[in-house]
């Protein structure tokens, strides 16, 4: 059976288990970073004419804030469909999904032609900024950090012992940041030609370019930067690898 290592942070990885044991893929969880919850002073949701959601992280800090209540009712538009699914789970009541990129965030927002601010409630660390992408249509973004991923300082040590003896079949990455702390954690551990020949199976292109850079050069991309379009890409690979 194919074995897989999962890095993305809980609950998440949990959930990429469960969706990869239904495919009959094995996997070993390694998350490399965990959510922090900040306290920042948010601005008041009135006045506010949408929300920008980019991550479920979002979602759960404003949860643990107690201040979601307040912002239920602004239309809000998600990254992608998971983003969204949790935003109407959460009970917002007007939720736009986009495909799962910034870029297609920023065109489905400015098409939207809102009549007032945006609110970006956002991770201390960000991988593109929504607020200047927005500015040349007009747009006024309000960014406020409200959780940071925290990495790890080191790999479990069954898991390093298993990348080094090649027990894992490939690893799940689902962000540029996951990337480069896996790649900053196995790298001392790993020689040139194992990180040459493990597999790598990235969200996108901007989570591979990371690994690429740290010399991981058997990348697989997912169609599209979706978790349905990273098991797809699971499963292809598992059926290529065991000739299921």
């Amino acid at each position: 059976m194919m074995h897989l290592l999962v890095t993305r942070p809980e609950p998440d990885a949990q959930a990429t288990a469960e969706r990869l044991a239904a495919l009959g893929i094995d996997s070993t969880l390694a998350p490399v970073m965990s959510r922090q919850t900040l306290s920042p002073n948010l601005p008041p949701a009135r006045g506010f004419a949408g929300i920008a959601i980019t991550s479920t992280n979002a979602l759960r800090a404003m949860e643990d804030l107690g201040v979601l209540e307040a912002f239920r009712t602004i239309p809000a538009f998600a990254v992608g469909d998971r983003t969204a699914h949790e935003a109407r789970l959460l009970g917002f009541t007007s939720v736009e999904a986009a495909d799962g990129t910034l870029a297609s965030l920023v065109t489905r927002i400015a098409l939207a032609r809102l009549p007032g601010p945006l609110f970006y409630p956002s991770g201390k660390h960000l991988s593109g900024d929504l607020a200047q992408a927005l500015a040349p249509h007009g747009l006024m973004v309000v960014t406020s950090p409200v959780y940071e991923m925290i990495a790890e300082t080191s790999l479990p040590k069954d898991v390093l012992t298993g990348l080094t003896e090649d027990r894992f079949g490939g690893v799940l990455l689902y962000s540029r940041r996951s990337a480069e702390i896996f790649a900053e954690l196995a790298t001392t551990r790993l020689p040139e030609i194992q990180k040459r020949r493990l597999p790598m199976l990235c969200l996108s292109e901007n989570v591979a370019a990371a690994l690429i850079e740290n010399h991981f050069s058997r990348i697989l991309l997912a169609d599209h930067p979706s978790e349905d379009a990273m098991m797809a890409l699971a499963l292809a690979f598992a059926r290529e690898q065991t000739g299921a």
